[in-house]
């Protein structure tokens, strides 16, 4: 992937000299894992080193997504010993939930890239404003959401097919998680304030300190040990409420205090309907690209049911696995936007071209490397999760043929959000559409049941159409409109 270095007027090849003069010197390797752990308000993105730039932003943000999917992880562990109908009403409350992330990423898409070219422009009046706006509209629209999933809690379990006895035991989860849902919300999208800021320890450690409190308040409140009272799978969505409502009063204590980047006072709280308009109509391209994405992978679960039951375990397994492994990858997807946005703002185009085929190069290099292992060691990693047989030969098919086109992914990923974060959230969305649903759906239909191939002709397509994404992403990348983006 060295045409695109080669051909972009002032790019610089990767390895090249990308250290300014405000970049910090001296620190060395242990100085910048600090700094990526600790951070470091000295740090300035538009200046000095991109590698370093990368790795400082894209370590605290990897840690960060593992903690938020570690939320789920403890509540299903805990649940899961209350029985199936409680584990089913977690995961049609969860299903049920996808409109409130959809448009929690919607607009914590665009918050990122506005907080980050106001950033850039070394605005930090203007990034607090925009930031302020951000949790008002977030506010409104959980609101709008939590009064109706409080209110129809049973209606909408029933609406997704839960039996009488799932209702019955589950209902309170639903109820209490829709109408708290202003935390998830916030959560959220103080995150992509400090993402866009650049202060990406600080999201990870707001993450650190909710996990936490779930850890400790999940079989308490649960089984009602010590002092708890015992809630069933109701004590599992407050134990949650609970500890990312400690993490929203962190967030808010930091961004109140100044401790970082962005410093939010009282009068930018006053509703500004233009800012906001301008937030949402950005936001709405987020939105429909997470839409867009999940769905498709409802429908493509959908045919590789037609293969059986063994199928779909095994297809689940492996996934599990392949988002585990792609967790750094996200994370330097993440820094490419972070960087991305603030150098747009810096008025530095070039530069933040050079910072997303960097980003690319290690996401490649990573990820060549996972495919090797992935290959060697498919059957061992899908053993870990399954014992049938039959479930773990769907799984090493699945993990086999899809990393096949991991090195496509690397570029593909770090391209989406590299869009994102200039505020061109339509362009990746327009890319989905065409990838998932017009080639990827009909081809993984075409190739199970016409061709004969089973789940494998589902694999096999997904492997096609994220390498046809990363291609697609590459070449509208190139024709540069991004760097035009009004944010």
């Amino acid at each position: 992937m060295s045409e695109p270095l080669e051909l972009e007027a002032g790019a610089s090849a990767p390895g090249a000299d990308l250290r300014g003069a405000g970049a910090p010197r001296g620190r060395g390797a242990w100085g910048t894992l600090r700094d990526a752990l600790v951070g470091s308000e000295h740090q300035d993105f538009t200046e000095g080193s991109i590698g370093r730039a990368i790795f400082v932003l894209a370590v605290p943000m990897v840690l960060e997504m593992l903690m938020e999917s570690l939320f789920g992880i403890v509540n299903a562990f805990w649940v899961s010993r209350l029985g199936q109908d409680a584990l089913a009403a977690v995961g049609l409350t969860e299903s049920l939930l996808t409109f409130i992330f959809a448009v929690a990423m919607g607009l914590s898409m665009a918050t990122t890239a506005t907080v980050a070219r106001r950033i850039g422009e070394k605005n930090p009046e203007a990034a607090a404003h925009a930031a302020a706006q951000a949790i008002l509209l977030g506010v409104f629209v959980s609101v709008a959401v939590g009064a109706v999933g409080f209110v129809y809690a049973d209606d909408l379990l029933s609406m997704m097919g839960a039996e009488p006895g799932v209702i019955a035991v589950g209902a309170g989860y639903p109820r209490i998680i829709f109408g708290t849902n202003v935390v998830i919300m916030l959560l959220f999208l103080n995150n992509a304030i400090f993402r866009g800021a650049g202060d990406a320890t600080i999201a990870m450690r707001a993450l650190w300190l909710g996990n936490i409190i779930n850890l400790v308040l999940d079989p308490c409140l649960i089984f009602g040990w010590g002092p708890f009272p015992e809630m069933g799978v109701t004590g599992s969505a407050v134990a949650t409420t609970v500890g990312r409502g400690a993490a929203v009063l962190y967030q808010f204590a930091v961004l109140g205090s100044g401790l970082g980047r962005v410093r939010i006072k009282g009068w930018q709280l006053r509703p500004d309907f233009a800012a906001m308009w301008k937030l949402a109509r950005i936001s709405l391209g987020g939105t429909f690209q997470f839409l867009v994405a999940t769905a498709s992978w409802v429908v493509i679960v959908r045919v590789v049911a037609y293969s059986g039951s063994a199928a779909v375990a095994g297809y689940t397994v492996a996934i599990r696995i392949l988002i585990v492994a792609l967790l750094p990858s996200w994370g330097m997807s993440n820094a490419a936007a972070t960087l991305v946005g603030q150098n747009l703002g810096a008025g530095k185009p070039e530069r933040a071209e050079r910072a997303v085929w960097l980003t690319g190069l290690a996401n490649m290099a990573f990820l060549a490397l996972v495919t090797v292992v992935t290959l060697l060691f498919a059957e061992e990693m899908t053993g870990l999760f399954a014992k049938e047989p039959e479930v773990v030969r769907y799984g090493v098919d699945c993990l086999r043929y899809i990393s096949y086109g991991y090195v496509f992914y690397a570029w593909g990923m770090v391209l989406v959000q590299s869009f994102n974060g200039a505020g061109d959230t339509w362009t990746p969305t327009l890319i989905n559409i065409a990838c998932f649903w017009v080639l990827e759906i009909p081809l993984a239909y075409a190739l199970a049941m016409f061709a004969g191939m089973g789940a494998q002709g589902v694999f096999l397509a997904i492997t096609i159409s994220e390498s046809t994404l990363a291609v697609a992403g590459f070449f509208a990348f190139r024709r540069g409109r991004w760097k035009t983006q009004k944010v």
